[in-house]
């Protein structure tokens, strides 16, 4: 093993930690006329059901409330998803990934894979700026690759994402070969993703760790400022002439600004929709869902994210959850169905599969499989000797069948919620759960392996995700693969999946595989994430990319 070999799997045990913690959190193809993956799952919008004007209004600015802050806004270091949402105003990628799964070009104009498929040639565009001057080229590019494989950027999710890069070959100025340890069957997918971005190497360079702060792109928009827990101020690139094709405006924007407002609170930042002091704000409480859609001035905006649905990872290294039938009795003893309909009223899909139904091989046969069935679970864990008490617990050698639930706050998407709906459902099969709620995942969960199950979602465009979760290489401590299996066949799938060329082969390669984490009871998947943005009806114009995140480049204000 060379010396970047070992570089990279070093780098790659740390980031793949960091990336589970990111919520919502953080793929695809090989080559552009092999991706044949669905379509996402991408509801219409009304802005695109709606009549187009004949000509988008020019000027003016939206006033777009958040969820919750950004903690950078470079893209190689973020871990928080609500970061995209900005970074996809500043940044442009070498590609793009259409809503059909297609992969087309954006900074980079076409691109070779070679024989071997551990090299990607890119031809670049030549007319490229970013926002301080500085000329895009494929120096720029190896600036950014070379960059995130540096331990010093701690990159994390990034780094994951461009898994297996080595290095980069400069041809001529606007033609650069990136090559790879092993072939990738996701990695020309990844460079769409936000976090992959070209930032522009002057400035990262100029400000260093404090980048992140000052950031420099070549996207459809400047930065302009920061206020700390209130705002985030960019401004039309007037320069912009280079849209990617899932946008229909290819040149500069038409909004003068976009001011990021962040509204942690659910009620205010719905209230300051409705009130108009924003024009639009994201994440709508369920309950709300229905209610917006009856207002005259408001359009409610949905499409449900792609990756990895939220799901409840069992931890096989605790025991009895390292036994089958353990597993299996938390399978028929939480009722999903219940727990979804009753917290989303309708509103989030139930989800059945370790990935979710946008993604390339997701296995429809999977849904309306396991169901609740008390008797079943009470059956299993008599069968491996947990008894019930008087007191209607399970306990064995004198040991109560205690599970520790771990799940991050806030209480996001009412996970919260979810969590003490399951400690009360698992009672009615003697089981007592323990709940958890903790800032601190990283430690708790990734460093103490302190839990039994643990809640957790990513965002991604491509089955390889399941990856970084199931594959038996990556370690718990320092690294992902949260229910701790140790499973070779699996193992075989996601190596065979990971590197296969034929898109037809890699879909039954992933039903395999999530019919065997499901059969196996790795995991109790529970809902798929559709993000919700409520806006007023003067805004026209607000695209979703492949992912669920929100475009910018079509947005315009009517009078």
């Amino acid at each position: 093993m060379n010396k970047k070999m070992r570089l990279w799997n070093k780098l790659t045990l740390i980031s793949l930690a960091l990336i589970l913690v990111l919520t919502a959190c953080a793929s695809n193809t090989k080559k552009e006329e092999a991706s044949k993956a669905p379509p996402a799952s991408v509801a219409p919008s009304p802005s695109e059901k709606a009549e187009e004007p004949e000509e988008a209004a020019k000027g003016g600015e939206l006033t777009y409330a958040l969820a919750t802050s950004p903690d950078l806004l470079d893209p190689h270091v973020s871990r928080v998803a609500v970061s995209v949402r900005v970074l996809r105003t500043i940044y442009d990628s070498l590609v793009v990934q259409d809503a059909d799964g297609s992969i087309k070009p954006w900074l980079a104009t076409e691109w070779e894979l070679a024989p071997d498929s551990k090299s990607y040639t890119f031809k670049l565009r030549k007319d490229v700026k970013f926002h301080d001057g500085t000329p895009f080229n494929a120096e720029a590019v190896k600036y950014n690759f070379d960059r995130i494989l540096d331990p010093t950027t701690k990159a994390a999710n990034a780094a994951a994402l461009i898994r297996p890069y080595v290095s980069s070959d400069i041809i001529d100025e606007f033609t650069i070969k990136l090559n790879l340890a092993t072939p990738s069957a996701d990695f020309l997918g990844n460079l769409s993703q936000a976090l992959v971005g070209i930032v522009s190497p002057t400035a990262a360079k100029k400000f260093g760790d404090q980048f992140g702060r000052n950031p420099v792109g070549s996207g459809p928009f400047k930065f302009v400022k920061w206020d700390d827990n209130a705002q985030i101020n960019v401004e039309r690139n007037p320069d912009y002439n280079w849209g990617p094709s899932n946008v229909d405006n290819k040149s500069a924007a038409n909004l003068d600004t976009i001011s990021f407002k962040i509204i942690p609170e659910e009620a205010t930042r719905l209230g300051s929709v409705q009130s108009n002091q924003v024009q639009a704000a994201e994440s709508i409480p369920p309950q709300n869902i229905l209610s917006l859609k009856k207002e005259d001035k408001l359009q409610l905006l949905q499409v449900n994210t792609n990756g990895l649905p939220y799901t409840l990872f069992i931890n096989q290294r605790k025991k009895p959850w390292n036994e089958l039938k353990a597993r299996q009795a938390l399978q028929y003893g939480i009722d999903v169905t219940t727990i979804v309909q009753t917290l989303y009223l309708g509103t989030y899909e139930q989800a059945w599969s370790p990935i979710s139904p946008g993604l390339l091989g997701y296995d429809k046969s999977l849904e309306n499989g396991i169901k609740l069935d008390i008797d079943k679970a009470n059956s299993l864990l008599d069968e491996i000797g947990w008894v019930k008490g008087k007191d209607g617990l399970r306990e064995k050698d004198g040991k109560k069948l205690t599970l520790h639930y771990v799940d991050s706050s806030p209480n996001r998407e009412k996970r919260n919620d979810i969590a003490a709906i399951v400690q009360q459902q698992l009672k009615k099969i003697g089981i007592t759960v323990e709940v958890e709620i903790t800032k601190d995942v990283l430690n708790s969960v990734f460093v103490k392996d302190g839990y039994d199950i643990f809640g957790n979602s990513q965002t991604n465009s491509d089955p390889n995700a399941l990856f970084a979760f199931y594959h038996s290489l990556v370690k718990i401590v320092g690294g992902g693969n949260i229910p701790g299996v140790l499973d070779p066949e699996l193992d075989d799938l996601l190596n065979k999946g990971a590197v296969e060329q034929d898109n037809t082969k890699r879909v039954e390669i992933y039903k395999q595989a999530q019919q065997l984490i499901i059969n196996k009871a790795y995991i109790i998947p529970i809902y798929v994430f559709p993000y919700t943005v409520a806006a007023s009806k003067t805004v026209t114009g607000l695209k979703f990319d492949a992912l669920g995140y929100p475009l910018f480049n079509d947005v315009s204000i009517t009078k």
